[in-house]
């Protein structure tokens, strides 16, 4: 079975993460969507919080399972039998970053490759970065966000 992790921090899940997240389960058996920390990015929602956004987002997709894990990446996907990682590219910078990670997890586990997906053109200018300042001003989220998330963050949200 080909097994891929799709790995990130979530914060929040955007229509962008969606889209590669539905091309993934097109391409693998099975895709672990994998909520992970990044220590170098202070978060608006928890983990918790990230992970229930997950959840919601890909409820449709049957071969998609959301999860959280603390540790280490190459960890996770040694648990879950996976072989691949999935990322998503939107530019020349963010091929750099990624090809500099991918050969990181290959040094950390050998039989893992990653498999860099393009950015859709018209997500191409969505971040989660973006969405929070979104979150932040009080704008309509349903264009950038699945629409469950987008809910679920507008309930957190209120008032």
């Amino acid at each position: 079975m080909k097994i891929a992790v799709f790995p990130g921090s979530f914060d929040p899940v955007t229509l962008g993460h969606l889209d590669l997240i539905r091309r993934a389960a097109g391409i693998f058996e099975r895709v672990y969507v994998c909520c992970v920390p990044n220590g170098a990015k202070h978060g608006m929602f928890t983990p918790e919080q990230r992970l229930e956004m997950l959840r919601l987002s890909v409820a449709e997709l049957e071969n998609v399972q959301a999860e959280a894990w603390p540790g280490l990446l190459t960890d996770y996907a040694r648990e879950r039998g996976a072989r691949f990682l999935v990322r998503g590219v939107r530019n020349g910078t963010d091929f750099d970053g990624e090809y500099s990670l991918a050969q990181i997890y290959h040094g950390l586990d050998e039989t893992l490759d990653t498999v860099l997906l393009p950015a859709d053109p018209k997500y191409l200018h969505f971040s989660s970065t973006m969405v929070r300042e979104m979150i932040k001003y009080h704008r309509a989220l349903e264009e950038y966000m699945p629409p469950a998330a987008a809910k679920y963050v507008n309930q957190l949200t209120k008032g």
